[in-house]
């Protein structure tokens, strides 16, 4: 499988934020959001197989491992690696981008799904699969990065028509400035997470951890 990179840092998203994490982070996304931050998951990365991926993971000393992308489903093995992680008793977080089909994914009260829901400032929602709302249970999340009044409106459509039993997340394009989106789902009495990006509050937009 290709491989991005492989590093050790605290979950900066979603309700497993701030837990020390082992993160993997494959090569290769099949949308191109406007205001994407991991552009160089495009293309960069090299091959590894599953054992050495376990490998550098166990060296981080974590049961908690966040696979990632890019698009981590779009490469045929990564279902093996999460299988094998799981295995392995590993707690393991998949972020997927919503355009990929979940059904073949593990259930296991060791695995949880990310799912992203690409809202309009993306230009990538018709893109989204939101078949996949009714295959998220109680411990899943699904996530909207909110740029605007409309991607909020659009959040707001998709939980109203889908009615989603996970928890829910809402966080603003850039991770950091929660005061409009917090109004906004304040006024509304919306049953959500308003989450900043714990990274990007530490570290800013720096590659390196």
């Amino acid at each position: 499988m290709k491989i991005n990179e492989i590093f050790y840092s605290l979950q900066g998203e979603g309700v497993t934020m701030g837990i020390p994490t082992a993160f993997v982070r494959l090569t290769g996304c099949n949308l191109r959001c406007d205001w994407c931050d991991t552009l160089f998951a495009y293309d960069e990365g090299e091959e590894m197989s599953i054992e050495e991926v376990i490998d550098a993971i166990e060296e981080m000393g974590t049961k908690q491992v966040c696979v990632t992308g890019g698009e981590p489903l779009r490469q045929k093995q990564t279902i093996d690696l999460i299988d094998k992680l799981i295995d392995l008793q590993y707690l393991v977080v998949l972020e997927t981008n919503g355009s990929q089909d979940l059904e073949k994914l593990p259930c296991s009260d060791n695995f949880m799904i990310s799912m992203d829901m690409k809202c309009p400032s993306s230009s990538m929602t018709e893109k989204m699969l939101t078949s996949n709302i009714e295959l998220l249970g109680p411990t899943d999340q699904l996530k909207f990065i909110i740029a605007d009044k409309r991607d909020y409106h659009h959040a707001v459509s998709i939980m109203k028509e889908f009615e989603p039993s996970c928890n829910i997340i809402m966080t603003p394009v850039g991770g950091s400035c929660l005061g409009s989106l917090a109004e906004w789902v304040l006024k509304d009495k919306l049953d959500v997470r308003v989450l900043p990006q714990l990274h990007k509050l530490i570290w800013g937009d720096e590659r390196a951890r």
